[in-house]
């Protein structure tokens, strides 16, 4: 498993900076190193995968419907497992043909060009490491835009829900707030701290946040579930499938949350009607209790320090390159500043987009898909091609690519045609609270 999470986001092994017990103490003493690598590399994965995308799938099987969402969700993750093996199969042959110790995704797809029988392909074969380095890019500071988002719209509620949290959970009907600051203010709070944070580059320090963040999701989920086990509403009310324009966006949200790390709302009471106004707010929730209120705390505070690991991705591809082209003793300057624009364009992505909902969909439909379903098929046939694939190989890759490919195109579209659409059009769709 932790293979498998390498390969689809192989920065983050340069960015762990440990070494392998062995390198360091010798197989005689290497045990006891070896745990506390694992448990590093294993705190981070958690917090990078167990995240906000989770609280996403009920939004997923909203647009699918009850029954055709949890069959269509199980066959998206199977071909999604599948998918990273492939990539470990290809990265494993690789490496030992080309006697590596280790090939990264990019990589592969650069080294799995040059020995493909097309000429064209093999002269351009540094195109397919600067493909998937883009898409990760794209993936990852989208990531962190929609965690942006969702700490930004948490912040809103728990400042300007106060004054109405009681200290017992009693069933509420409508509460209708009027927002005092703009959603955009409370992200420009947070920008600060987040610029501080990515400054930190050594994951080990990392890890001990990691942790911290973990304990807090885990008891923010434990909340959660305490919740949606009461008042479970009769499932014959719901419908079995939804519309195929909804599904086309259940597809770019769970190809989303499949690809580990990432995030969605945090709502999961939504209106049930129309507010009663144009320049007030209903929030429809269950009780406004400091209880419940106390997950979005806690569920913020793990996505706070998620998104040092999230960020940690585009920035070790593009901080060498801007490094490259600087002397040395302005490498540091260049370093920071990279970090701060980054964290500043992510920032801007949120405010010019503040549709969590959608942006989670066209991320998902757009890069996401493409490496987790379109890119690792065709790496396994120019890879594996010459030495005599089956024919039920090549037919599987081809419709697994085409699948992806069908879902990017139409999921991209609509989730476009969503985000173009005016707010009273698609707020039955929205994760938010405040409408």
């Amino acid at each position: 498993p932790l293979s498998v999470k390498f390969v689809e986001s192989p920065e983050l092994i340069p960015a762990l900076d440990l070494e392998l017990p062995e390198q360091i103490l010798g197989t005689e003493s290497s045990t006891r190193v070896h745990f506390i690598w694992m448990m590093q590399t294993l705190i981070h994965l958690l917090k990078c995968n167990i995240g906000t995308g989770l609280l996403g799938l009920p939004l997923a099987m909203k647009n699918a419907g009850l029954l055709v969402g949890p069959f269509s969700l199980l066959a998206i993750g199977i071909l999604t497992v599948h998918c990273m093996v492939i990539l470990l199969n290809c990265a494993h042959h690789l490496s030992q043909r080309l006697q590596k110790t280790f090939v990264n995704y990019g990589e592969a797809m650069m080294y799995g060009l040059e020995t493909c029988p097309n000429a064209w392909l093999r002269t351009h074969s540094v195109w397919g490491r600067y493909t998937v380095s883009f898409l990760l890019i794209i993936t990852q500071l989208g990531f962190c835009s929609v965690y942006f988002m969702f700490m930004a719209d948490n912040l809103q509620q728990m400042v300007e829900e106060a004054h109405v949290t009681s200290s017992t959970c009693q069933p509420r009907k409508i509460l209708v707030l009027t927002p005092i600051l703009d959603i955009r203010f409370y992200m420009l709070i947070i920008l600060p701290f987040l610029v501080l944070l990515v400054f930190i580059q050594n994951l080990r320090v990392l890890s001990i946040f990691s942790t911290l963040a973990n304990i807090t999701t885990l008891g923010s989920m434990a909340l959660i579930f305490e919740y949606i086990v009461q008042g479970i509403p009769d499932p014959r009310n719901l419908p079995l499938m939804a519309s195929w324009k909804t599904f086309l966006l259940f597809f770019g949200t769970a190809i989303f949350t499949f690809e580990g790390v990432v995030p969605a709302s945090e709502q999961w009471a939504r209106p049930a009607r129309p507010c009663p106004g144009a320049t007030s707010s209903c929030v429809y929730y269950p009780s406004l209790c400091r209880l419940y209120q106390s997950v979005k705390l806690l569920y913020s505070i793990g996505i706070f320090f998620t998104y040092a690991l999230q960020f940690h991705v585009p920035a070790e591809i593009i901080i060498p390159i801007v490094i490259s082209q600087v002397s040395e003793s302005w490498a540091l300057f260049a370093d920071l500043s990279v970090r701060t624009a980054l964290v500043c364009l992510t920032c801007v992505s949120a405010i010019l987009i503040p549709r969590l909902d959608l942006v989670i969909s066209l991320v998902g439909s757009v890069s996401s898909s493409a490496l987790a379903l379109i890119i690792p098929p065709l790496l396994e046939l120019i890879t594996f091609y010459p030495e005599d694939m089956s024919c039920v190989t090549i037919a599987k890759d081809i419709m697994i690519s085409m699948l992806g490919l069908l879902g990017c195109v139409f999921g991209t579209y609509q989730a476009l045609y969503e985000l173009i659409q005016p707010v009273s059009h698609s707020i039955a769709n929205s994760t938010g609270v405040y409408a």
